[in-house]
């Protein structure tokens, strides 16, 4: 049986989203939502597959973005494009500047360990080689309620400032990797993942 089968993700009970404020597209207010978001009694574990299909659950998704600033001080991205075999079949072949997936029950094993931020960290270095130094920092929450994907999932994004555009793929279904100056990309987001576009307009254009 396969791993979305049988993985039991974080999820949030939707109302309790809606409680705090719905928003369509980009919040920067994470730290509030999340405050509570976050609370012992609003998470559960429950299984994937059928997460992927009931939208009273949002499914709390960290979504890393690499930027690096040259010496001219302009940005660049890291981007690329996912390949058929990563787990969400709906975002296959679709352009991304987001690293991450779902925090698994597998993240609670350690005792004292924050499930959240463990299973950003399995996820990053599952996925990418970050060859640099660097700094982290949580920037907004997107939630995308016009899409099927979306409205099962609440994106948490954080921005890794990273010292030199040293981050490469570990997973083959990173595809067309590399960093890009974001004024490129956001002359043309055809081809990118909705969350990616919010990301991008909201965050840098």
């Amino acid at each position: 049986m396969s791993q979305v089968l049988t993985e039991q993700v974080l999820v949030v009970p939707t109302p309790v989203f809606h409680q705090l404020g719905h928003f369509q597209g980009f919040s920067t207010d994470a730290d509030r939502y999340l405050a509570e978001l976050l609370k012992p009694e609003h998470v559960s574990y429950r299984p994937r597959s059928e997460m992927e299909q009931d939208p009273t659950f949002k499914q709390l998704i960290p979504y890393a973005i690499f930027r690096h600033r040259d010496a001219a001080g302009r940005q660049h991205i890291f981007q690329y494009t996912r390949g058929k075999g990563q787990g969400e079949g709906r975002l296959h072949s679709k352009r991304s500047v987001g690293i991450g997936g779902h925090i698994s029950l597998d993240d609670t094993s350690a005792v004292g360990a924050d499930p959240y931020r463990k299973g950003l960290r399995r996820e990053l270095e599952e996925e990418v080689e970050i060859g640099t130094t660097y700094t982290e920092r949580c920037v907004g929450l997107i939630n995308d309620d016009e899409t099927e994907v979306g409205r099962v999932h609440l994106g948490i994004v954080h921005i890794f400032d990273v010292a030199e555009p040293s981050v490469r793929p570990r997973e083959t279904e990173i595809l067309e990797c590399g960093f890009r100056p974001v004024e490129e990309m956001l002359a043309d987001l055809s081809g990118f993942e909705t969350w990616s576009s919010i990301c991008l307009k909201a965050l840098f254009a």
